[in-house]
């Protein structure tokens, strides 16, 4: 079995198709010749993944319209939360690529990492079926798809929290990292705030821009600025 396998929970009646959703394209420029990389495979999860997330959304929110949908599988489906679920699969330590790829840290480039993971949940629905991809999706997604639950539905808290304090005076808010957890594929991290000497806003986040997001949302829901008072 794959080390892989045993980290997802699902064992490949096709192990060639996992090794094809692991392959970057860098192997086969780096033999200059054609090989089978994870390219069409992540053309296919990417919309298995629309798909599941759609449905999802479509079921849960049954008042809401198309753009509030929208919205929200945007937040699901985007480059940054893909990065995170392959980071916490550790994608890039099983990825084969060329030698030149990796020497420039392409095990852990954002595009890299999201691209193995959508060709992965290609891979798991030749592998298998729809239901089995679903659940595979929706349990790998649980933390987001809860987290989204108790969110306003603002697509750039960081850029409306900015142009309300612009509105005030010329500084904009500084985001402070306070701390980082865990190994390099779990870790949490913290953020503050900062405008005018004051914080904000406090958050945490699988990744620094989720953590920072989480912040600039508190800022904007308590409004501290509001209380003169507590400015320098």
């Amino acid at each position: 079995m794959h080390p892989l396998e045993k980290r997802i929970g699902y064992r490949f009646s096709n192990p060639a198709l996992l090794t094809e959703a692991l392959t970057h394209p860098s192997v086969g420029h780096e033999k200059q010749k054609r090989h089978v990389d994870n390219q069409r495979l992540e053309f296919l999860g990417d919309a298995v993944l629309q798909l599941i997330i759609t449905q999802h959304l479509f079921a849960r929110y049954d008042e809401a319209g198309e753009g509030r949908l929208t919205t929200r599988r945007s937040r699901l489906v985007s480059r940054e939360a893909l990065k995170v679920h392959a980071a916490r699969l550790e994608l890039g330590q099983h990825l084969l690529m060329g030698r030149g790829e990796e020497a420039s840290g392409g095990r852990q480039r954002d595009s890299t990492l999201g691209d193995a993971f959508e060709a992965l949940l290609g891979a798991i629905y030749l592998d298998s079926d729809l239901e089995t991809v679903r659940r595979f999706i929706l349990d790998e997604m649980r933390e987001d798809l809860e987290q989204i639950e108790h969110e306003p539905l603002e697509v750039n808290p960081k850029g409306q929290l900015q142009e309300l304090l612009q509105a005030i005076s010329s500084r904009s808010p500084a985001y402070e990292l306070l701390s980082q957890h865990g190994r390099e594929h779990e870790k949490t991290f913290s953020v503050r705030v900062v405008w005018e000497g004051q914080v904000l806003g406090e958050g945490t986040g699988r990744s620094k821009k989720q953590a920072e997001t989480a912040a600039a949302l508190l800022a904007l829901k308590e409004q501290r600025w509001v209380n003169k008072d507590n400015l320098p």
